[in-house]
């Protein structure tokens, strides 16, 4: 390997100890109580090559949110894309949402922070390329076969997905191991309302 391959694959462990260890600390003890300083300590790099790949603490935390969306996103699309019938997608993907979005560390970064850190726009921005793309397209195709009344898709995909993020912050609070089941069955119920009759 020549030395630029090796410098490339030395800057690709950085940036990725860097995110693995803000990923911890945020998680952990919340945004605001994470400096810079301990994540460089954690990641054994120095503050000049977090700088290289991250201009503040507020663009590595939107790397380590990104991340965090897509893997939601990943599990979102793998539960429902395991799924022929578009309704099982539906049912299957939204479940799998909830499920994954109680994890602490997903709930903290993701729902807590996330919208105050970067600001609801920023943060609804990046929601909607993680994973809520996925629910307005199953959301047509159900529209489209008549599964689900014509309507506007925009307005039900909202409500949903807010409806599921209010959900995972509540479970994430909540000490009861039946909270999720309940809220599970309570998901399938909302989502069998949806359906023609």
């Amino acid at each position: 390997m020549t030395g630029r391959g090796l410098r490339e694959q030395q800057r690709a462990r950085t940036r990725r100890a860097l995110l693995h260890e803000a990923a911890r600390l945020f998680a952990d003890r919340g945004y605001a109580a994470v400096g810079l300083t301990d994540v460089v300590a954690a990641a054994g790099v120095t503050k000049g090559a977090l700088y290289h790949h991250f201009g503040s603490k507020a663009d590595l935390f939107r790397a380590v949110l990104d991340e965090v969306q897509r893997d939601v996103g990943r599990r979102v699309a793998d539960a429902a894309g395991a799924h022929e019938d578009p309704w099982d997608r539906l049912t299957a993907g939204c479940q799998e949402f909830l499920t994954a979005s109680t994890a602490p560390e997903v709930r903290r970064i993701m729902l807590v922070d996330g919208p105050a850190v970067l600001g609801w726009n920023d943060w609804r921005a990046m929601d909607e390329a993680a994973s809520a793309r996925h629910l307005t397209d199953v959301l047509d195709e159900l529209v489209e076969l008549g599964t689900i009344p014509r309507q506007p898709v925009a307005p039900l995909a909202r409500l949903l997905s807010g409806g599921m993020n209010e959900a995972a912050l509540w479970l994430a609070s909540t000490s009861s191991p039946a909270d999720l089941a309940d809220t599970r069955a309570a998901l399938d119920r909302l989502l069998a309302g949806l359906r023609t009759r």
